[in-house]
């Protein structure tokens, strides 16, 4: 069987430069302006000109009824006025949270902007906003749009990593993707989970994936547990316990079907 490998692709060269240029220069924003006050205005000033074509400048008109809604969509572009879901968590580190909040309404903002879907930008501004949200993210890595994650900062990504569309990566404990790991789309990872009989109980726990792992579609791995290296969890299965090295789970709970070992080597097959 042949194997198709990832193409290299690049938009035309005078967008590259402009897109180049545009996130160099955010990522030495974000590196010298630490503080979420200043980031935040970096943020809003940058999606004013996304959404609305214009920059960001002079007054609202508060009193002009017909203006309200153009008025909520600007408000709303500030990340000061917005709560997002982890805000909400009683084990939320606020200082933490603070400083990386404008950044991760930045990274919601522009998946929902009318360049989200531009894959060559996408994959480079995530990847450049991670630097400053993860507590790490190695080289090339993938990330597609519309990813979820809590803090943020309980997040490790490690080298050759892909994270395809709509996947969910709780990190209220931690989550580390090692090198090499591919999760599909809207495949989900947890790393908390509630006491059955008292909701506000909440334990968080480690959880790691790979190295080189495949986490294939809509498949959820649950809090604190471990998928080994080269495994494969299968389409819409949940991991509940660990998966060993090489092994391929599948089903709810997910049961161990059968090893890579287990499956003989292609052989060439003889030219004519």
């Amino acid at each position: 069987m042949p194997k198709y490998k990832y193409r290299d692709l690049h938009p035309l060269p005078e967008a590259e430069n402009v897109y180049t240029r545009w996130l160099a220069h955010l990522d030495d924003i974000f590196t010298r302006k630490q503080d979420p006050e200043r980031r935040a205005e970096t943020v809003r000033d940058e999606l004013y000109q996304l959404y609305l074509g214009r920059p960001h400048g002079g007054k609202i008109n508060v009193n002009m009824t017909t203006e309200l809604p153009f008025n909520v969509l600007g408000l709303s572009l500030n990340s000061f006025n917005a709560t997002l879901e982890p805000e909400y968590y009683g084990d939320l580190d606020e200082e933490k949270y603070a400083q990386r909040k404008p950044l991760i309404w930045f990274w919601q903002m522009f998946d929902r902007s009318p360049v989200g879907l531009n894959h060559w930008l996408g994959f480079r501004f995530r990847c450049m906003l991670g630097k400053h949200i993860f507590r790490h993210i190695g080289r090339n890595v993938k990330i597609f749009h519309d990813v979820e994650f809590s803090y943020g900062y309980n997040l490790t990504i490690e080298d050759n990593c892909v994270v395809h569309r709509g996947c969910m990566l709780d990190d209220r404990g931690e989550i580390i993707l090692h090198a090499g790991t591919s999760l599909s789309d809207f495949a989900s990872v947890f790393s908390h989970r509630h006491d059955p009989l008292e909701q506000a109980d909440v334990t968080n726990m480690v959880t790691e994936i790979g190295p080189r792992a495949r986490i294939t579609y809509r498949a959820a791995v649950m809090s604190g547990v471990r998928i080994g290296a080269d495994a494969i969890l299968g389409a819409h299965a949940v991991a509940t316990k660990e998966i060993p090295d090489r092994a391929i789970f599948g089903g709810v709970p997910a049961k161990q079907l059968k090893s890579k070992d287990d499956i003989p080597p292609k052989t060439e097959s003889p030219s004519a």
